[in-house]
C-alpha cells in the first residue's frame, strides 16, 4: 500500500512525514556505525558520545514495553526499573545505549557488566539518541535532524532520571575526540544531518575511537602446565570468511564470583579439538583448553600485527548482547588519508596470487581487494550457473571505488586468470567475448580489480536467439522502497496474465530487476520489441507510477520500466554481483514470496550475501532452470503489438 502525505495533529512539533501503512514494526534492525581513521572534511555532520554500554532499542505501545539488545532479545525482564520508566511515553521506537554511570559520572562498563551479574539494575540509565517512530509515524525517512529534534521536544518533559537524551555537538570532532580521550571514553560517533534511519552498517553513520577496542569470540583458554584448574589468558579468535580463525591472547583479571561463575561456564563448553583453523603452537608452560565458541569477550589493544595477531592486550569485559557468529573483524575505512597500505605478504586463491590485497576497494566500508576476491570465492558455486557461457562485461575500479572506473568487454592485452574467450565466429567483426564458468574465473577477474559482474540475455554457443527478458525498474530517488515493491509486484500481475513466469532479484542500488527466462526461439529484435511494448503497456495503465521513456524528466515520481536491456550486446548486472558504489552491495535473486521482506535494493552485503546463501533452504529460483515458455501471438496482442 502506498504511503501518503499528511499533517500531523500536533502541529509544527510533529513534522509532515509520510503517513506508515499498518501497524509499528515489531522489531526495527538498528543502524550500525562504520569505524574511520578520521573525521571526514566535508559535509553536515553532527557528533556524539560513544557510550560504553549495551545497545538498547525501546518499543512502547499502549499494552507493553520492550527493550530490544541489537540481536532483537527482549532485556525487559533483565530491567524492570527502567521498562517501567518507559510506560510515560506513548506509542515509540528509541534508539539508545544503556548505560551505568561511575563515580566520575562518566559510563562505566564494569559497572553496567556488574549489574547485570548481580540482577540489580536499578541504576542503568537509557541514553536516547534517535526517534524511529512516534504514534502512528515511521519517522525513518525523515533526516536525523529532524527526528532529534522531535526527540528532544517529546524527552524534555520527562522527569524520570532514567530516561535522558543524548546530546549532540557541533565542534570540531578532532577537538571531541581530545577531549573523550581525556575523559577515558570510548570515542565518538558521527553521522550526517540529513541522512534517514537505514538498517545495518552505514557509511552515514561513523565511529572514531580513542583506542583499539572490539569483541572477540574466547575459542579456548590456557592453564599452567599440570594444573586441573584456574586460568593464565583467554584464547582469541574471530570470523573471517566463515572461518574462525586464532588472533591471540588476553589475560583477564577476574577475582571472586566472577572467576568461579567463568569457571562453571567454561566447564560445560569444554571440547577435544580446537575450533579455529590455525591454532596456536602449545608451549611446554602452558596447557591449552579448547572450548565450543560461543562466549565473547572485549578486548582493547595496541594493534594487529601484519600477519593478523593482536599486540599489547587488556581484558575489558565478558559481552552477553553480541552473539559470537557475528563477530568479525573491525574494519577502519581510510577517510582522505594518505596511509600507506599495510603488506601481508601475497595470498594465494586457486592459484592465482593476490596482488595489493589490503588496497582499500570502499572506503565507507573499509573492504579491501581481498575481501572482494574471497567474495567471489565463496559466491562462485551460486553465481556460476548465471554466468555459464554467457558474454561477459566487467566493471574494473583498479584503484577502488574512489578511482577511475573502467567498463570493459574484452581482454584486450591483459590475460586474466582463469577467463576463457568464445570463438570469433560468435560474434564477427569484434574482438573476442569473455566468458566465466569457474571459480578460477571469478578469483582472476576480483585479482585484476573486477568489482561488477554484467552479462548479456543470451548464452553460447546461440547468441542469436536470447533466452531471458529483463526489466530493470529504475525509479526516481525521492520515491520510498515501498513503492518499489508495489511497482515489482504490479509488474508480476501483468505477466502472469500473459502468462509469463518471473523472477525478482535486487539490482544492489536503488532499482529492481525482474527477470523472465524464454526458449532460445525469438530473434533480438521480436525479444526487445516484446519488452517495450510491455513496458509502454505498464506505462499506459498506470500512468502515474510508471514511465517507458528514458530520461530523469520522464521518471518524476514515477519509476522507468528500462527495456533496452533486451537488444544484442546490452548487459545486465549479474546475481550475486558486487556493485562498484559505497557499501559495495550484492544484486540478490529473492522469491516472490519473500519480496515484503526486501527493504532496499542494497540490503546485501559481500557478508550478508554469503550468510544468506549458506543458510537458506532451498534455492529462491528453483523452478527457473525449468521454465519453458515463449512469447505468443496472443501475447503481443494483449500488449498492443500488431503480431
Amino acid at each position: 500500500m502506498a504511503r501518503r502525505w499528511r499533517s500531523s495533529s500536533a502541529g509544527r512539533d510533529r513534522p509532515k512525514v509520510l503517513d506508515a501503512s499498518g501497524a509499528m514494526p515489531s522489531f526495527i534492525k538498528p543502524q550500525l556505525a562504520t569505524a574511520v581513521n578520521q573525521p571526514p572534511a566535508r559535509g553536515d555532520w553532527s557528533y556524539e558520545i560513544k557510550f560504553d554500554g549495551y545497545r538498547m532499542l525501546a518499543r512502547k505501545t499502549d499494552s507493553s514495553v520492550q527493550l530490544f539488545t541489537r540481536n532483537g532479545h527482549d532485556w525487559g525482564d533483565r530491567m524492570p526499573r527502567l521498562r517501567d520508566a518507559l510506560t510515560v511515553l506513548p506509542t515509540v521506537w528509541l534508539d539508545a545505549e544503556a548505560v551505568v554511570l561511575g563515580a566520575n559520572g562518566q559510563p562505566d562498563f564494569n559497572a553496567l557488566q556488574n549489574a547485570f551479574d548481580r540482577r540489580s539494575t536499578s541504576r542503568i540509565i537509557l541514553f536516547a539518541f534517535d526517534l524511529l517512530w512516534l504514534d502512528d509515524t515511521d519517522m525513518r525517512e525523515q533526516p536525523l535532524r529532524e527526528r532529534r529534534r522531535v526527540l528532544a521536544k517529546l524527552l524534555q518533559d520527562v522527569e524520570n532520571p532514567l530516561i535522558r537524551s543524548s546530546e549532540s555537538f557541533d565542534q570540531d570532532p578532532r577537538s571531541l575526540v581530545a577531549s573523550a580521550r581525556e575523559l577515558k571514553l570510548e570515542g565518538i560517533i558521527g553521522k550526517k544531518a540529513n541522512a534517514p534511519y537505514r538498517s545495518g552498517r552505514s557509511a552515514d553513520w561513523i565511529k572514531l575511537k580513542c583506542n583499539q577496542r572490539q569483541e572477540f569470540v574466547v575459542v579456548g583458554i590456557t592453564r599452567e602446565a599440570g594444573a586441573k584448574a584456574g586460568m593464565m589468558s583467554l584464547l582469541l579468535g574471530l570470523y573471517e570468511d566463515g572461518a574462525l580463525r586464532y588472533v591471540g591472547s588476553a589475560r583477564p583479571y577476574l577475582g571472586g564470583k566472577a572467576a568461579t561463575d567463568f569457571e562453571k561456564r567454561a566447564a560445560a563448553l569444554i571440547r577435544a579439538k580446537p575450533p579455529v583453523s590455525n591454532p596456536p603452537s602449545r608451549e611446554p608452560d602452558r596447557y591449552i583448553v579448547w572450548l565450543q565458541p560461543v562466549l565473547v569477550a572485549e578486548v582493547s589493544y595496541l594493534e594487529r600485527t601484519p600477519g593478523g595477531e593482536l599486540r599489547g592486550t587488556s581484558f575489558v569485559a565478558f559481552r552477553e548482547d553480541k552473539p559470537a557468529e557475528s563477530i568479525t573483524a573491525e574494519l577502519v575505512a581510510q577517510v582522505g588519508s594518505e596511509t600507506p597500505e599495510v603488506r601481508r605478504g601475497a595470498p594465494v586463491l586457486k592459484g592465482i596470487k593476490i596482488s595489493h590485497p589490503d588496497r582499500v576497494m570502499d572506503p565507507s566500508t573499509g573492504l579491501t581487494k581481498i575481501d572482494v576476491v574471497r567474495y567471489y570465492e565463496a559466491i562462485a558455486e551460486w553465481a556460476l550457473p548465471h554466468l555459464h557461457e554467457r558474454p561477459l562485461a566487467v566493471v574494473r575500479a583498479p584503484d577502488g571505488i574512489i578511482g577511475e572506473l573502467f567498463f570493459q568487454k574484452h581482454s584486450e592485452r591483459a590475460r586474466i586468470p582463469g577467463i576463457t574467450q568464445l570463438p570469433a565466429e560468435l560474434n564477427p567483426k569484434h574482438p573476442p567475448l569473455l566468458v566465466a564458468n569457474t571459480a578460477e574465473a571469478l578469483v582472476g577477474l576480483a585479482q585484476m580489480g573486477v568489482l561488477e559482474l554484467h552479462t548479456w540475455n543470451a548464452a553460447a554457443p546461440d547468441l542469436e536467439h536470447p533466452d531471458r527478458i529483463i526489466f530493470d525498474l529504475d525509479p526516481d530517488p525521492s520515491l520510498p522502497w515501498s513503492t518499489m515493491l508495489e511497482a515489482a509486484a504490479l509488474l508480476r500481475v501483468v505477466l502472469d496474465e500473459l502468462g509469463l513466469q518471473s523472477f525478482p532479484k535486487t539490482s544492489g542500488g536503488k532499482g529492481f530487476h525482474v527477470v523472465v527466462p524464454l526458449v532460445r526461439r525469438h530473434s533480438w529484435d521480436e525479444v526487445k520489441g516484446f519488452s517495450q511494448a510491455v513496458a509502454q503497456h505498464m506505462a499506459r495503465i498506470v500512468p502515474e507510477r510508471f514511465s517507458a521513456v528514458l530520461g530523469p524528466r520522464n521518471r518524476v515520481r514515477k519509476i522507468f520500466i528500462d527495456y533496452l536491456r533486451n537488444g544484442r550486446g546490452a548487459s545486465t548486472v549479474a546475481p550475486f554481483s558486487a556493485r562498484a558504489r559505497p557499501g559495495l552491495a550484492m544484486s540478490m535473486p529473492v522469491s516472490w514470496a519473500e519480496l515484503a521482506e526486501v527493504k532496499r535494493g542494497d540490503q546485501w552485503s559481500m557478508a550478508a550475501a554469503i550468510y544468506h546463501q549458506r543458510t537458506y533452504k532451498g534455492d529462491p529460483w528453483e523452478s527457473y532452470w525449468d521454465v519453458r515458455q515463449t512469447i505468443t501471438a496472443a501475447m503481443r496482442r494483449s500488449v498492443g503489438l500488431a503480431r
